[in-house]
């Protein structure tokens, strides 16, 4: 068998050397742990019409990741973000959480991205005893019992569809629509929806499908004619919403338009692209805004922005650098002896506590993080205010 010239120089050299994040391969142990490394695996969607949510995920957790890394790592050891991009396909985040498992031998799995995808990954991380950390997201189904292995930071997707329909119903709205991505993530959420429509005495005259990668939602905004919502709930994330929105303002309709968090990322962007015409969505935010540097996390996040030259600013990257903080909270808690027993039992340690003013509550029996959830409105230009 042919060693590798890394390898070779190695065992040339008769000692271990000193080596920097990912190149330390051959040394690394089973469990990912080495005595100068934690490897933490991802797979997420970097290509394609969701792309800007792994991309700007990926960016906030290795922003914290630096920053760990410029003082030293967690207890001695640096931290490394091995990323595999799944194109939102949950077949291929199998393959890629199948590799960083069984070839990369990583410690943890961090920053996947979707429903569908988790829900893929996770049987993996099961039968392997892998912790999975923070998925972007919220979906209900994976909240409503206790799962040892898995740790969310985001609130979930039903308390930001309560904080939607408790204004709609507090402001006199007695009516919605429903338009959802045709996936397991919206056709889960759609059915947390009418739940809490239900109870709030919200009728849903309408639930109409669209599809991931639809470029025309014409068809889907005809069929909102004749329900004549009061409002209009998009259960839908990335691109897809602009597409919608595009043709929903083009058709006249007056409804107004109420969005999960996960459904702007590039806001500038679809600012522009939407020609002024996002004005006016109503979003869920589960992280503070990006630029409201008055809460401290923010501004630590920002410093280390301006520090290690992170071009990406948005309330994904936020919510990503925030997600590795509590993570490396767990590796800190777990001691220098690092096992994945210990990380488990550090993050449910944490307990109700704020990480720079943002509240995240664990324990042994609750591992849902954070249920910080607000309401704000996207201006022309794609700010965003209270």
């Amino acid at each position: 068998m042919t060693i590798p010239i890394s390898r070779r120089a190695l065992v040339a050299g008769g000692a271990a050397l000193a080596l920097g994040p990912g190149l330390l391969r051959s040394a690394r142990a089973d469990n990912g742990v080495t005595d100068s490394l934690i490897r933490i695996g991802q797979s997420a969607v970097f290509s394609g019409p969701a792309k800007d949510f792994g991309i700007d995920y990926r960016a906030g957790i290795k922003l914290y990741f630096d920053r760990v890394n410029k003082s030293g790592g967690v207890n001695g050891r640096k931290l490394e973000l091995v990323s595999y991009d799944d194109a939102y396909d949950p077949a291929k985040t199998a393959a890629n959480t199948a590799k960083l498992i069984d070839e990369d031998k990583v410690f943890a799995l961090a920053g996947f991205v979707a429903t569908g995808n988790l829900a893929a990954a996770m049987p993996l991380a099961e039968k392997a005893g892998v912790p999975m950390f923070a998925p972007l997201v919220g979906t209900t189904s994976f909240r409503t019992r206790v799962n040892r292995l898995l740790f969310h930071v985001r609130a979930g997707y039903d308390l930001e569809l309560r904080k939607i329909i408790s204004h709609l119903s507090t402001i006199g709205i007695s009516s919605i629509a429903v338009v959802y991505q045709d996936s397991a993530f919206g056709k889960s959420n759609l059915a947390t929806c009418e739940q809490l429509a239900a109870d709030y005495k919200v009728q849903v005259v309408k639930t109409l499908p669209l599809a991931i990668a639809a470029e025309d939602a014409r068809q889907v905004v005809a069929g909102l004619a004749d329900a004549k919502p009061g409002a209009v709930l998009m259960i839908m994330a990335g691109r897809m919403v602009e597409v919608f929105m595009r043709d929903y303002r083009a058709n006249g309709v007056g409804a107004p338009l109420y969005t999960l968090s996960v459904g702007i990322t590039d806001a500038a962007g679809s600012a522009k692209r939407l020609e002024g015409k996002l004005a006016g969505l109503v979003t869920a935010s589960i992280v503070p805004p990006p630029q409201a540097v008055r809460v401290p996390i923010v501004a630590d996040y920002q410093r280390d922005r301006a520090e290690f030259g992170e071009k990406i600013d948005s309330y994904t990257t936020l919510e990503g650098y925030i997600a590795s903080r509590v993570m490396v909270e767990g590796l800190r808690r777990a001691g220098k002896t690092l096992t994945r027993d210990g990380f488990i039992a550090g993050l449910e340690g944490i307990g109700s506590t704020r990480f720079g003013d943002f509240p995240v509550d664990y324990s042994a029996k609750n591992h849902n993080g954070s249920t910080f959830v607000d309401l704000e409105m996207y201006t022309r230009d794609g700010q965003l205010r209270r």
